[in-house]
Formats: structure tokens, C-alpha cells, sequence
């Protein structure tokens, strides 16, 4: 989602788990789970969930000369005349120098590993190395609409139903049954049965043409299995991440305290979703106090320091029991309060206070008292794509085929016996080493600011009626409200998807341009100077080129990742930094003030994240039919709410000059 909030999947060699990945194909997932029961799966697709994987399109190592181009547009609406000579001529050079070694070299590299991306192992590399807490720098969380049957938001109701609906997704990755991802251009051809059929009996290794010849485009699905059974692991210098498939245990957090019982009983079964409630009732009915040192703090510490607390959690007897959260399937927070409104809801989701939420599970599935939920993940493992579909489906089979009612009764079992409540051994320096990274948590939390707002006088429907495309005017809308409230054009990140390309990851799409600079300055500094259907004009010159940066991003036609890979290639061949990356320029480029995602899903509540840096805005937005949302965050340097309000003038502006009337300085 933001710079560092895009994700990606690396080569086996940086990873760690305790069943080979195979192929990353999943007919090879059918893992002894007997599949007797249909009330098991989620459905059971007809065309296995990972036939189109070994066919994917690999992701383009751009042409230097074209990532040069791209940069340089990039750069132009940032910088004075005398800056972008002086980036001008570091970019040619580089085109014509240094950069074209490193691009045969990159090029040659890519050719030797074809089971994966140019991107994957660089930007793999980067999550883990880096040494900052995952807590605001890199987890995101999207949260739940309500169920629309009112008492079915009933806290125990609706983690039982979540729970059991979580885990059939589960099953039914790793049985093969799951739909595969596929974007539908032509949804009449391809999202139908017959093309299911057909698909079926194409060989893996042609099934992706297939596909393409009715305009569909199969998305790469290597990173789901990282979903379940999976933790980011703190190493010195390097974080691990581990998975072990063979455990059966669910991992719950209520007030700091560390519950876990099985979901999966010996022949691999969802465990009675009547056992589920029980067992969760049981946990919600537990009295315990707070531990006064509560060990989730310790997640959110910065890196090194974790790795070096969990090594002495280690020495100090705690192996067993941290190997019991580290393979839960997942890890579920049952929170003791009610969400008061959206800002409280994103605080909660996004951090909470520390002690209920285990932050280097893959995710954290979080049911507040009144039945408010959403997913938190850790980002290392993999992207927003993944994370949706899961969200999606969990939040359809959960509203549509609860297991459980609010009138069912908890099954008559000894939940005492069946759940384990987890204790740790902490010595002195341990202790010390959790009120440290509580002191740590609390201020940081304190200074993070968020909020909300809904533009209600239009939305999707309207703009492409007007032939404008809804995402060039959102990202139009920041970018007019940034130079409104600060009087300047700055780096903008938002993040692309390149899932359609085998162990793709994300690109970046740079929003801010010389057409958004020239219409941002005429409706903040020049209104009356332009008429209507010059300002029209420049919407959608906006529109146009927004769209075309769009879609090289998604065809891997950006030049982010490019300039990353060929920098991380010098590094790692020992060469010295070349002098585009030593530019100025270069650095405010990627000092992304602006950093914005969006996801939009019947499912979706609200999004949210962190700034990537001290002076920027987080800004997590979706626009809706007939409605915009925008979720912001900020530090103490920006001012998030009368960033929002600026946004909400630029959003009434944009609509009023489509409506063909004036608008006001």
C-alpha cells in the first residue's frame, strides 16, 4: 500500500518453512485434509485454484531508455528549470553509462531464474532487512462492513462465524477447490461456466493463453499459501519468515492473554463450529486481569532489538510456547470495548494499545465487543490482492452460510481442558525489555493522527459518464489539497498491482505530473483566469495521461522497481552508487509525501495505514458509485484535518467544473 506496503513473493532460498512450496502450485496442496464434508470448503471450483500459475506471463524488465523517459516526467512537475537540467543530465548519463551495464547484467540475471520476478528477491529483501517496527511503517488493516443481519454482530456470533469461515478458505486453498484469481475483461465470455469447462482440460503449461484469448487475465496466487500457519520471525540484521502447515491450533488474544485450542481435529476436519463458540465463549468468560508485562508489545519494537528479547524469551523456556503462536493457523483479538466511530475504529485497527494483537502474525483477525472486525497484516509476506480476496471471501460465506446463529447453543464440551492459555517465563531483563517497548509504542501512538471524510455529491457513476476516470480525479483531488493547504506539488506514491505477472509484486504510479501541476494551479491560484471549459479541459488531460500511467504500471511498464533493482544489483555487486541515485532529486522523489492506495469492495468498511515519512500523509481512499472516502493519516509536521478539508473543496470544485458551472477562489 504505501512505498513500503506493496507486496511480494521472493525466491525459496530466502524463506523458511517446514513443507517444501513445491511448484507453488496448489493441486500439489491437497495435503491429507479429508474433504467428506461439503460444510469444509468454501465452494469446489472445477478448474484447480493454481492451473494457471505455471503459464503466467513473466514481468518485463523495462527498456533503460524507457524507465529513464519515465523518470524524468516524473521529476519534471518537483523540480525548477536549473534542478531538472542538472536530474536531466544524470539520467542520460546513467542511460549511456553505468546503467546500461547494470541493465545486461539484470536482464542476463532475470533470464537464469524464469520461475520468478526481477522484483521478487530485491523487494523481499527489503521488507525483511529493514530494521524499523512493522507496527504504522509497514501493517495496514482493512476492516468489515457489518453483517446486515443486525444480531448477527454479536461478538461471539460473529468471530465463531468469521473463525469457521476463515478456516474453510483455508481448506479450500489447499485442497486446490479455490476459484482461481482471475480479472475478467470480457465477464461474458470468461467468468461462465462453459469457459470453466473448457479451461479445465488445457494443460497448465497453455492455460494462461487460453484465458487470454477471451480476454481474461489469470493473477498470480504464489502468495496465499502464506496466509495461514505463518509468522514474520525477528533475525539481527535480516527477519525470517516461517510457516508450518501441519499445525492445527488457532492462536486468540484477549486482554494480553494467549489462549490457543485446534480448529483441525486428527483426520485434518474443521473441529464442530458448536466447539468453536464453546471454546470462544469459554476465553470471553475468563476474568484474567492484564499480565503486568504484556508480551504483544514486544512485536512492535524495533527489529533488532525484538530479535535479541526473543532470544533470551528462548533461552529463558519459552520455546514451546512461542512455537505455538509463530504456527497458529491464525491469531484472533477479541477485544473488551465497543468501536465509537470511524477514527476509533481505524485507531483500533491499525495499532490498538499493544497488548492484544500479535503484529508479526501474517494476520490478525480482530472482533471488537459490538462485532465490529477487520483484518491487520503484516506486509513482508505479501499484497493487498491476496489479503482482499481472503477478506472477501470471508465476509461473503460468514453473511451467507453462517455456521452459527444467535440462538445457537455452544456445544457441552470441557473447554477448560481443550484450551490451553498460554504462560511465559520472564526473567529481569526481559521485563525491562517490555515496558521499554510499551514506553516505546505509547509515545509513537501518541503522536499519529487520523481521520475521515465522505464527499457525498458524487462519485463513480458520475465521472465516467463524463468520461473522466474516478481514480485520476481522487489522486487530483490530493494533489490540488496539498498545494491549497501547503502551496506545493510533491512526491505521490500510489500503488500498483502487478499480480497479473508471475510472482509479481506491486509498481508504482506517480500522480503528481506537469498536467496535475497545471490544473491544481489553476483552480487554487487562477480560477477566474480559466473558463469552464478550459478547466474541463485540463481535467481531462489529467484523466487521460493518469489512466496511461495506470496501465504501464500494471503491464510492469513503471520505473520504480526498475531504478530499485538496478540499485540494489550495484550495491550487491559491490559497485559504487551511481550518481542518479546520489541526486537530490532522486531522494525527494522517493520521500513520498503523499502516499496513497486504494481498495474498493462491497466487503470493505474502511482501509487504512501510516505515513511512510515524518511529514507525509498515509491516504487511503476507494470511490464509490455515487460517493468518495478518503481514511488520512498524519504525524505532528501535517495537519490531517485541514488536509481533508481541502481535499473535500478540491473534490466540490473538480464535480462543480464537470457540472459545467463556475467555481469560487
Amino acid at each position: 500500500m504505501a512505498t513500503r506496503r506493496l507486496l511480494l513473493l521472493s525466491p525459496a532460498s530466502c524463506l523458511r518453512r517446514t513443507t517444501a512450496l513445491g511448484a507453488a502450485a496448489a493441486p500439489g496442496l491437497r495435503r491429507g485434509y479429508s474433504s467428506a464434508d461439503s460444510s469444509q470448503h468454501l465452494h469446489r471450483s472445477i478448474v484447480p485454484t493454481m492451473h494457471f500459475q505455471k503459464s503466467l506471463p513473466r514481468l518485463p524488465v523495462p527498456k533503460l531508455e524507457d524507465t529513464v523517459r519515465r523518470y524524468l516526467n516524473a521529476q519534471k512537475p518537483l523540480l525548477d528549470d536549473d534542478q531538472f537540467r542538472k536530474t536531466e543530465e544524470l539520467g542520460r548519463s546513467f542511460e549511456h553509462g553505468i546503467g546500461r551495464e547494470l541493465q545486461e547484467q539484470l536482464v542476463a540475471q532475470d533470464k537464469q531464474n524464469k520461475h520468478t520476478s526481477y522484483i521478487s528477491g530485491p523487494w523481499f529483501d527489503m521488507y525483511l532487512s529493514s530494521r524499523e517496527s512493522v507496527v504504522l511503517n509497514f501493517n495496514p488493516f482493512m476492516s468489515f462492513n457489518p453483517d446486515p443481519k443486525a444480531e448477527y454482530n454479536d461478538q461471539l456470533t460473529r468471530a465463531t462465524n468469521m473463525t469457521v469461515s476463515a478456516i474453510r478458505f483455508l481448506k479450500t486453498l489447499r485442497a486446490g477447490y479455490l476459484e482461481p484469481e482471475i480479472f475478467h475483461l470480457s465477464p461474458d465470455k470468461s467468468d461462465t461456466q462453459t469457459f470453466r469447462r473448457l479451461i479445465r482440460f488445457v494443460p497448465s503449461s497453455l492455460s494462461w493463453f487460453g484465458a487470454y484469448m477471451v480476454n481474461a487475465y489469470p493473477l498470480d496466487m504464489s502468495q496465499y499459501f502464506r496466509l495461514f500457519n505463518s509468522t514474520r520471525l525477528p533475525k539481527l540484521s535480516r527477519d525470517e519468515l516461517f510457516t508450518d502447515e501441519k499445525a492445527k491450533h488457532l492462536l486468540v488474544l484477549r486482554n494480553g492473554n494467549f489462549y490457543v485450542f485446534d480448529v483441525f481435529d486428527r483426520d485434518g476436519n474443521i473441529v464442530k463450529p458448536s466447539e468453536i463458540q464453546a471454546h470462544l465463549k469459554y476465553i470471553l468468560s475468563d476474568n484474567s486481569p492484564a499480565p503486568a508485562f504484556p508480551l504483544a508489545y514486544l512485536p512492535s519494537e524495533n527489529r533488532d532489538i525484538w530479535a535479541l528479547l526473543r532470544q533470551k524469551l528462548l533461552d529463558n523456556g519459552n520455546e514451546e510456547v512461542l512455537q505455538k503462536v509463530d504456527s497458529a493457523v491464525f491469531c484472533l483479538c477479541l477485544d473488551d470495548f465497543p468501536i465509537k466511530d470511524l477514527v476509533h475504529l481505524s485507531h483500533t485497527m491499525l495499532h490498538g494499545d499493544g497488548i492484544n494483537r500479535w503484529y508479526d502474525k501474517s494476520f490478525n483477525l480482530i472482533l471488537s465487543k459490538d462485532g465490529n472486525a477487520a483484518i491487520h497484516f503484516e506486509h513482508s509476506w505479501g499484497d493487498g490482492v491476496a489479503v482482499l480476496r481472503f477478506h472477501n471471501e470471508v465476509f461473503k460465506d460468514s453473511t451467507q452460510k453462517p455456521a452459527v446463529t444467535p440462538q445457537s447453543q455452544p456445544a457441552a464440551v470441557d473447554s477448560s481442558s481443550a484450551v490451553q492459555k498460554l504462560s511465559f517465563k520472564l526473567n529481569d531483563a526481559l521485563k525491562a525489555g517490555i515496558t521499554k517497548a510499551k514506553q516505546n509504542f505509547d509515545a509513537t501512538m501518541e503522536t499519529l493522527t487520523l481521520d475521515f471524510i465522505q464527499f457525498k455529491k458524487g462519485g463513480k457513476e458520475f465521472l465516467k459518464q463524463k468520461k473522466i476516470s474516478p481514480d485520476a480525479v481522487a489522486q487530483l483531488s490530493f494533489q490540488m489539497a496539498f498545494l491549497r493547504q501547503y502551496g506545493q506539488t510533491v512526491a505521490t506514491y500510489e500503488s500498483c498491482s502487478t499480480a497479473a505477472f508471475k510472482h509479481g509484486r506491486t509498481e508504482t504510479i506517480r500522480p503528481a505530473s506537469i498536467y496535475t501541476k497545471k490544473c491544481t494551479e489553476a483552480f487554487v491560484r487562477q480560477p477566474p483566469k480559466h473558463s469552464t471549459e478550459e478547466l474541463q479541459q485540463m481535467i481531462a488531460e489529467c484523466s487521460k495521461y493518469h489512466g496511461q500511467l495506470t496501465k504501464e504500471a500494471a503491464m510492469g511498464q513503471g520505473f520504480d522497481r526498475h531504478l530499485f533493482s538496478l540499485r540494489y544489483l550495484a550495491a550487491s555487486k559491490g559497485i559504487p552508487l551511481p550518481d542518479i541515485y546520489q541526486d537530490q532529486a532522486y531522494a525527494q522523489l522517493n520521500h513520498n509525501i503523499l502516499s496513497t492506495s486504494t481498495l474498493s469492495s462491497p466487503a470493505v468498511n474502511i482501509g487504512g495505514f501510516a505515513p511512510v515519512v515524518p511529514d507525509g500523509f498515509g491516504v487511503a481512499y476507494g470511490v464509490h458509485d455515487d460517493w468518495i472516502g478518503c481514511s488520512t493519516s498524519s504525524y505532528p509536521a501535517r495537519n490531517v484535518h485541514e488536509f481533508l478539508q481541502c481535499v473535500h473543496k478540491s473534490l466540490e470544485d473538480i464535480f462543480h467544473v464537470l457540472e459545467g458551472k463556475h467555481i469560487n477562489s
